[in-house]
C-alpha cells in the first residue's frame, strides 16, 4: 500500500465517497470504484492489509482504516427495536 503518515485526525469522510453514478451510490474509496463493502469482505475473509496492497496498489492503509471507520459509524448509528413474539 502507499506509504502515508498515520493520521488519527483523518476522518472516513475524507476518504469515502458517495456518487449515484458509481456502483449505484454505494460508498467507495475516493478516486476508485472499490466499495467499502468489498474491503470489509476481504478483511472478513482473512486478508491482511499487505494482501490488499498487493492486489489493489491504489488502496492505502488509511483507506482501509477509513472503510473500517465508516462501518463502525454506520453500525453504531443502527437502532434495533425488539418486537414481541
Amino acid at each position: 500500500m502507499k506509504q502515508e503518515e498515520p493520521s488519527n485526525q483523518s476522518k472516513w469522510q475524507d476518504r469515502i465517497a458517495f456518487d449515484s453514478t458509481v456502483l449505484a451510490g454505494k460508498p467507495v474509496i475516493k478516486g476508485t470504484r472499490i466499495a467499502v463493502e468489498f474491503i470489509i469482505d476481504l478483511l472478513s475473509q482473512g486478508w491482511s492489509n499487505a494482501d490488499i496492497a498487493k492486489n489493489y496498489p491504489n488502496v492505502s492503509d488509511d483507506d482501509v482504516r477509513a472503510c473500517l471507520a465508516y462501518a463502525r459509524d454506520t453500525l453504531s448509528a443502527e437502532r434495533v427495536y425488539p418486537i414481541g413474539a
